[in-house]
């Protein structure tokens, strides 16, 4: 807490902790209610609070991470150039061909596909680029695409919790925590590999069963030509050689010293230079308005943090569990995975990292909070329609081609799913920090 603030008494202090958390309220209420674009929510929030005092320009603008908002620009840049390739199309064919037509496998390689491109790319990229494939595909066999489009809304979520950069939370969490990328990949990632074989199992006994198609049909998706997907041979081949080189960046990181928003930043500035694509288009390919959502929240959050609220709620969190740090893990799991399950998981992360973070101040060991927090924010958003961007995205797409994707529907093979996972994260934290 600012020394300001006792400075300026009492009477003053309750006062800005008020206003703070009736901001905060009352952006939240805006994104719920979707009446308020979010990014213009989050951003007349922030700007609300320095004209209330309750911030400094100075102040708002400290409580920004740039780290954070770099690796989001770096790798939208990169994606943006990478995607006129073709490289994503000709994958998907591909894995449709090696599947050798047959629809079950299909779904299974397509699964499998969308999680680990996930855990690269942003998993909205992801169900842009693979959903449609799926429709095509599942058209030419004369199939309902839905639980295709289901299997691929739940494994982008489940793959962007395994990496550092897989999941906008997870970026968050890394920037501030420290952690390195190798760091996600042997705690969520390992975690990440058995919700999978649970998420594939499931559909199979639900959806792959049923899965049968006249042998003419399977023949017909072999006719595909990969080939005609490539847009750009030389480009395809810069493509694959950088994306290798930014994943082995990543990955060692912490060990070569470089931070991850400037790899981010560097590898889509070489892209962009070597891929010779239009410069204009290929900013326009960023999701500008994430970004200010991301600042707007960012300074939000700042002032429940300068007035003291996160130190409050989080002194609350230590005396509900009494101290115990197994109870308060599981505490943000679950908290986390109900509560992004019908509400956008970034202002949940957002708000429980300088709480996290105050803990750690005051002397308690937050490692297994740290995953505890990525599992249960990144994986709830599977539970619900609205619990996640790529499942609103896919769900538009499928109504788009004429199949609906109803809030029931979803929820009914969606929220199993996020508890099954939850509870396979819960047996994991317990295992490995018993």
């Amino acid at each position: 807490m600012r020394l300001w603030l006792r400075e300026k008494g009492e009477s003053k202090m309750d006062t800005m902790q008020i206003l703070s958390v009736v901001v905060f309220l009352a952006v939240m209420v805006a994104i719920i209610s979707e009446k308020i674009h979010r990014t213009v929510a989050a951003v007349a929030g922030g700007v609300i609070l320095v004209i209330l005092r309750v911030l400094s320009v100075d102040d708002a603008v400290s409580y920004i991470d740039f780290s954070t908002i770099g690796v989001l620009i770096g790798m939208m840049l990169f994606v943006a150039v990478v995607r006129n390739s073709g490289l994503f199309e000709y994958v998907a064919i591909k894995a449709a061909k090696i599947a050798k037509g047959n629809p079950w496998k299909i779904m299974l390689l397509f699964t499998i596909l969308t999680a680990v491109l996930s855990a690269f790319l942003d998993n909205v990229t992801t169900v842009l680029l693979v959903g449609p494939m799926a429709i095509a595909i599942t058209g030419i066999l004369g199939i309902d695409p839905v639980p295709f489009l289901l299997a691929q809304i739940l494994a982008s979520n489940i793959g962007g919790t395994a990496t550092l950069i897989g999941d906008p939370p997870n970026i968050m969490i890394g920037s501030q925590a420290g952690l390195s990328f190798m760091d996600f990949v042997m705690n969520t990632g390992v975690a990440v590999v058995f919700i999978m074989i649970a998420l594939c199992l499931s559909f199979y006994f639900v959806f792959g069963r049923k899965l049968v198609v006249a042998p003419e049909k399977m023949e017909a998706v072999m006719q595909l030509d990969e080939n005609k997907s490539i847009k750009d041979h030389g480009l395809l081949v810069k493509s694959v050689v950088m994306i290798v080189v930014v994943v082995l960046a990543f990955i060692f990181h912490s060990t070569i010293g470089i931070d991850s928003c400037i790899i981010a930043l560097g590898s889509a500035t070489i892209m962009m230079l070597i891929g010779k694509q239009d410069i204009e288009e290929t900013i326009l390919g960023v999701e500008w308005s994430t970004i200010l959502f991301f600042v707007g929240l960012f300074v939000v959050v700042g002032g429940m943090q300068q007035t003291g609220i996160i130190t409050l709620l989080g002194n609350g969190l230590v005396s509900l569990t009494g101290g115990n740090a197994m109870l308060l893990m599981l505490l943000i799991l679950w908290g986390s995975a109900l509560f992004s399950s019908i509400l956008d998981n970034i202002p949940f992360v957002a708000t429980m990292i300088p709480l996290i973070l105050a803990m750690q101040a005051d002397g308690m060991d937050v490692t297994a909070l740290w995953w505890a927090l990525s599992l249960g924010a990144c994986l709830g958003g599977n539970g619900t329609l609205i619990g996640a961007s790529a499942n609103v995205v896919l769900s538009g797409i499928s109504a788009k081609h004429g199949h609906p994707i109803t809030f029931a529907r979803y929820t009914k093979v969606g929220f199993p799913m996020m508890l099954l996972s939850v509870i396979i994260s819960t047996a994991f934290l317990l295992i490995r920090f018993h």
